[in-house]
């Protein structure tokens, strides 16, 4: 299996990128609310829901507190 570019977005990206999206719909949450809660920017919170930039280990640690889930849950369904 070929690796992707260090810093290029996979299909993983993107399945986490829709879990938040799911999560923060959910429980009826604007973007903007979710950005200002975790402290980047409308347009970083935009790209982490269409899995076009990755979320970092920390930021998943942030979110998943957030919304009260493990972060195994942004890997289910892979």
């Amino acid at each position: 299996m070929k690796r992707p570019a260090p810093k290029q977005p996979t299909k993983i990206d993107a399945h986490i990128g829709a879990r938040l999206r799911r999560l923060r719909l959910a429980r009826e949450m604007a973007q903007a609310e979710l950005w200002r809660q975790l402290g980047v920017s409308f347009m970083q919170v935009q790209k982490y829901e269409s899995g076009t930039n990755r979320v970092s280990a920390t930021r998943l640690f942030q979110i998943a507190k957030l919304f009260y889930v493990s972060i195994g849950s942004f890997f289910e369904g892979l």
